[in-house]
Protein backbone atom coordinates (compact mmCIF):
# COMPACT_ATOMS: atom_id res chain seq x y z
CA UNK A 1 0.00 0.00 0.00
CA UNK A 2 2.66 2.51 0.76
CA UNK A 3 4.68 1.56 -2.77
CA UNK A 4 1.52 2.28 -4.22
CA UNK A 5 1.06 5.63 -2.15
CA UNK A 6 5.21 6.35 -3.13
CA UNK A 7 4.65 5.48 -6.88
CA UNK A 8 1.76 7.87 -7.10
CA UNK A 9 3.21 10.40 -5.29
CA UNK A 10 6.73 9.98 -7.77
CA UNK A 11 4.18 10.50 -10.68
CA UNK A 12 2.55 13.71 -9.66
CA UNK A 13 5.98 15.32 -9.11
CA UNK A 14 6.86 14.03 -12.32
CA UNK A 15 3.79 15.78 -13.83
CA UNK A 16 4.53 18.96 -11.54
CA UNK A 17 7.66 19.52 -13.51
CA UNK A 18 6.27 18.50 -17.03
CA UNK A 19 3.76 21.38 -16.03
CA UNK A 20 6.00 23.82 -14.66
CA UNK A 21 8.61 23.46 -17.58
CA UNK A 22 6.11 23.75 -20.18
CA UNK A 23 4.56 27.23 -18.59
CA UNK A 24 7.69 28.82 -18.41
CA UNK A 25 8.42 28.00 -22.22
CA UNK A 26 5.09 29.75 -22.86
CA UNK A 27 6.21 32.27 -20.51
CA UNK A 28 9.28 32.84 -22.15
CA UNK A 29 8.21 32.84 -25.91
CA UNK A 30 5.70 35.86 -24.87
CA UNK A 31 8.14 37.85 -22.53
CA UNK A 32 11.55 37.26 -24.51
CA UNK A 33 10.57 35.87 -28.00
CA UNK A 34 11.96 32.63 -29.76
CA UNK A 35 15.32 33.87 -30.38
CA UNK A 36 16.24 34.84 -26.41
CA UNK A 37 14.21 31.68 -24.93
CA UNK A 38 16.92 29.53 -24.05
CA UNK A 39 16.82 26.04 -21.81
CA UNK A 40 19.04 27.94 -18.83
CA UNK A 41 15.84 30.66 -18.78
CA UNK A 42 13.29 27.69 -19.09
CA UNK A 43 14.63 26.24 -16.39
CA UNK A 44 15.29 29.06 -13.87
CA UNK A 45 11.94 30.14 -14.28
CA UNK A 46 10.33 26.58 -13.93
CA UNK A 47 12.62 26.23 -11.41
CA UNK A 48 14.13 22.66 -12.50
CA UNK A 49 17.90 21.53 -13.05
CA UNK A 50 18.68 21.10 -16.61
CA UNK A 51 18.94 17.00 -15.66
CA UNK A 52 15.27 17.31 -15.13
CA UNK A 53 14.36 18.69 -18.36
CA UNK A 54 16.45 15.95 -20.13
CA UNK A 55 14.71 14.01 -18.46
CA UNK A 56 11.02 15.17 -19.68
CA UNK A 57 12.12 16.23 -23.41
CA UNK A 58 14.83 14.62 -25.88
CA UNK A 59 15.13 18.64 -27.59
CA UNK A 60 14.45 21.80 -27.29
CA UNK A 61 11.97 21.72 -30.39
CA UNK A 62 10.32 19.03 -28.28
CA UNK A 63 9.74 20.77 -25.47
CA UNK A 64 8.21 23.89 -27.45
CA UNK A 65 5.60 21.78 -29.65
CA UNK A 66 4.82 20.39 -26.39
CA UNK A 67 4.29 23.82 -24.62
CA UNK A 68 2.02 24.99 -27.37
CA UNK A 69 -0.41 21.84 -27.30
CA UNK A 70 -0.21 22.21 -23.28
CA UNK A 71 -1.69 25.80 -23.19
CA UNK A 72 -4.13 24.62 -26.04
CA UNK A 73 -5.53 22.25 -23.98
CA UNK A 74 -5.68 24.53 -20.81
CA UNK A 75 -7.32 26.94 -22.60
CA UNK A 76 -9.63 24.27 -23.72
CA UNK A 77 -10.61 23.47 -20.37
CA UNK A 78 -10.97 26.70 -19.33
CA UNK A 79 -13.93 27.24 -22.33
CA UNK A 80 -15.70 23.77 -21.45
CA UNK A 81 -18.23 25.69 -19.18
CA UNK A 82 -18.91 28.25 -21.83
CA UNK A 83 -19.11 25.56 -24.32
CA UNK A 84 -21.98 23.84 -22.55
CA UNK A 85 -23.80 27.10 -21.97
CA UNK A 86 -23.75 27.93 -26.29
CA UNK A 87 -27.48 29.02 -26.94
CA UNK A 88 -28.93 27.11 -29.20
CA UNK A 89 -30.21 28.63 -33.11
CA UNK A 90 -28.25 31.18 -35.17
CA UNK A 91 -26.75 32.51 -31.71
CA UNK A 92 -24.85 28.97 -31.19
CA UNK A 93 -22.96 29.58 -34.56
CA UNK A 94 -22.17 33.08 -33.26
CA UNK A 95 -20.87 32.18 -30.07
CA UNK A 96 -18.68 29.44 -31.59
CA UNK A 97 -16.85 32.02 -33.51
CA UNK A 98 -16.41 34.18 -30.59
CA UNK A 99 -14.21 31.62 -28.69
CA UNK A 100 -12.50 30.14 -31.40
CA UNK A 101 -11.40 34.27 -31.61
CA UNK A 102 -10.55 33.96 -27.72
CA UNK A 103 -9.00 30.52 -28.26
CA UNK A 104 -6.86 31.84 -31.24
CA UNK A 105 -5.75 35.14 -29.64
CA UNK A 106 -3.95 36.27 -26.70
CA UNK A 107 -1.40 34.09 -25.41
CA UNK A 108 -1.61 31.08 -27.30
CA UNK A 109 -1.37 33.49 -30.39
CA UNK A 110 2.00 35.00 -29.01
CA UNK A 111 3.32 31.95 -28.54
CA UNK A 112 2.20 29.99 -31.46
CA UNK A 113 3.45 32.93 -33.33
CA UNK A 114 7.23 33.11 -32.41
CA UNK A 115 7.51 29.54 -33.15
CA UNK A 116 5.74 29.49 -36.60
CA UNK A 117 7.83 32.13 -37.38
CA UNK A 118 11.39 30.53 -36.17
CA UNK A 119 10.09 27.45 -38.19
CA UNK A 120 10.25 28.90 -41.48
CA UNK A 121 13.83 28.88 -41.31
CA UNK A 122 14.39 25.59 -38.66
CA UNK A 123 13.49 22.40 -40.21
CA UNK A 124 13.70 20.58 -36.97
CA UNK A 125 11.27 22.67 -35.06
CA UNK A 126 8.58 22.75 -37.70
CA UNK A 127 8.88 18.79 -37.89
CA UNK A 128 7.95 18.79 -34.18
CA UNK A 129 5.33 21.74 -34.39
CA UNK A 130 3.75 20.62 -38.25
CA UNK A 131 2.06 17.39 -36.05
CA UNK A 132 1.01 19.02 -33.03
CA UNK A 133 -0.69 21.74 -34.86
CA UNK A 134 -2.76 19.36 -37.10
CA UNK A 135 -3.86 17.04 -34.39
CA UNK A 136 -4.51 20.23 -31.94
CA UNK A 137 -6.59 21.54 -35.07
CA UNK A 138 -8.47 18.16 -36.25
CA UNK A 139 -9.66 18.00 -32.03
CA UNK A 140 -11.17 20.97 -31.90
CA UNK A 141 -13.00 20.76 -35.80
CA UNK A 142 -14.19 17.28 -34.21
CA UNK A 143 -15.71 19.28 -31.08
CA UNK A 144 -17.43 21.81 -33.30
CA UNK A 145 -18.91 19.41 -35.53
CA UNK A 146 -20.33 17.83 -32.56
CA UNK A 147 -21.59 21.16 -31.33
CA UNK A 148 -23.43 21.73 -34.27
CA UNK A 149 -25.79 18.81 -33.92
CA UNK A 150 -27.35 18.30 -37.81
CA UNK A 151 -25.65 20.81 -39.87
CA UNK A 152 -24.24 19.53 -42.54
CA UNK A 153 -20.95 18.46 -41.95
CA UNK A 154 -18.49 20.05 -45.19
CA UNK A 155 -20.24 23.50 -44.51
CA UNK A 156 -18.73 23.03 -40.61
CA UNK A 157 -15.54 21.87 -41.87
CA UNK A 158 -15.59 24.72 -44.53
CA UNK A 159 -16.58 28.17 -41.82
CA UNK A 160 -14.20 26.34 -38.88
CA UNK A 161 -11.16 26.40 -41.25
CA UNK A 162 -12.04 29.91 -42.59
CA UNK A 163 -13.02 30.95 -39.28
CA UNK A 164 -9.59 29.58 -37.71
CA UNK A 165 -7.49 31.13 -40.60
CA UNK A 166 -9.54 34.61 -40.01
CA UNK A 167 -8.87 34.80 -36.17
CA UNK A 168 -5.23 34.16 -37.13
CA UNK A 169 -5.00 36.77 -39.32
CA UNK A 170 -6.61 39.14 -36.52
CA UNK A 171 -4.65 37.74 -33.94
CA UNK A 172 -1.54 38.93 -36.05
CA UNK A 173 -3.16 42.11 -37.04
CA UNK A 174 -3.35 42.47 -33.24
CA UNK A 175 0.73 42.20 -32.62
CA UNK A 176 1.48 44.36 -35.15
CA UNK A 177 -0.64 46.77 -33.26
CA UNK A 178 -3.88 47.03 -35.26
CA UNK A 179 -6.85 48.84 -34.78
CA UNK A 180 -9.29 47.38 -32.03
CA UNK A 181 -12.07 48.77 -33.27
CA UNK A 182 -11.29 47.21 -37.09
CA UNK A 183 -11.08 43.96 -35.35
CA UNK A 184 -14.07 44.00 -34.04
CA UNK A 185 -16.05 45.34 -37.16
CA UNK A 186 -14.32 42.77 -39.04
CA UNK A 187 -15.46 39.80 -36.97
CA UNK A 188 -18.57 40.94 -36.51
CA UNK A 189 -19.07 40.97 -40.19
CA UNK A 190 -17.86 37.48 -40.31
CA UNK A 191 -20.40 36.24 -37.61
CA UNK A 192 -23.19 37.89 -39.31
CA UNK A 193 -21.72 35.70 -43.10
CA UNK A 194 -22.13 32.48 -41.19
CA UNK A 195 -25.09 32.82 -39.91
CA UNK A 196 -26.63 33.60 -42.79
CA UNK A 197 -24.60 30.79 -44.42
CA UNK A 198 -26.00 28.30 -42.04
CA UNK A 199 -29.75 29.78 -42.10
CA UNK A 200 -30.16 29.49 -45.58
Amino acid sequence: MTTARGHRTQAQRREQTRAALLDATIDCLVELGYPRTSMQEICARAGVSKGAFQHHFAAKTELMAAAVEHLTLKLKEQRAPEIDRLPEGPERVAAAVDLLWESYSGTLATAAMELWIAARTDGELRAAMRPVDRALGRSTLEHIARLSGDLPRDKVETLYWLTVNLTRGLALDAELGGDPARRTQLLDEWKRIVVAHFAH
